[in-house]
């Protein structure tokens, strides 16, 4: 079992649900949803350095190239992080591949179907394995202001996998939110964002890391859903 039992009875998605209704942006902040000594044996597959690979996103194109970044402007960049690289078919059971797997699922997503009162399925999204992953950040990365809405999109996830974390350290979810009142959320462990990348005030950014930070890396999961 992934999920936390006392964190999924109907009682508690009906509060999540009347959370996300009466919030802006449309969001729940749910800490300890999943089990964490499953969480801690994906930690550790996460430490390994050689299954990580940077990620560069400009705010005209995905996945850019070195030569394409240098001739980028610094404001014109919106995203650089790694991105975890999936093990090659074959390579052996991997918990970290078998947690994607449970967030892509039928109990996962029939969850966050009820939590935001909207059908989820992947049965028109050409490659539902690339919108689950684990990503990092060091000092030198960023992930500036940006909105994840596109047509379909429902929900998003982020999960924080840092048990080290305490403030001062940086690395905070920062929601636009309203009336010049951002948004600020801790990335602290097991802790889990749901939002809906459509409501008003969820475009969002990391703060940066400090030098106070004990960890190398800052880990998260993120995760995107569809309705029809």
């Amino acid at each position: 079992m992934w999920l936390n039992k006392e964190q999924v009875l109907d009682a508690a998605i009906r509060t999540y649900r009347k959370t996300v209704l009466h919030s802006t942006p449309q969001h729940v902040v749910i800490d300890n949803l999943f089990d964490g000594i499953k969480l801690d044996a994906v930690v550790r597959v996460l430490q390994q350095d050689s299954c990580w690979q940077t990620q560069k996103h400009t705010y005209s194109a995905l996945y850019v190239d070195n030569a394409k970044w240098q001739k980028t402007r610094k404001k014109q960049r919106f995203v650089q992080r790694d991105v975890w690289q999936r093990p090659a078919p074959g390579a052996g059971g991997n918990i970290a591949l078998e947690f994607l797997s449970f967030l892509r699922g039928d109990e996962f997503m029939s969850l966050l179907s009820r939590i935001f009162n909207v059908k989820l399925t992947d049965i028109n999204v050409a490659e539902p394995d690339i919108n689950s992953n684990y990503f990092r950040l060091a000092a030198t990365d960023f992930v500036n202001q940006h909105a994840d809405d596109s047509p379909g999109r429902e929900v998003c996830m982020l999960l924080y996998l840092n048990k080290d974390w305490h403030q001062g350290s940086g690395g905070e979810l920062i929601f636009i939110g309203t009336d010049d009142k951002p948004v600020n959320i801790a990335p602290l462990y097991n802790r889990c964002v749901l939002f809906n990348p459509a409501s008003k005030g969820s475009e969002h950014w990391v703060k940066a890391m400090t030098t106070e930070n004990t960890q190398r890396y800052r880990y998260n999961v993120t995760s995107w859903y569809w309705s029809e």
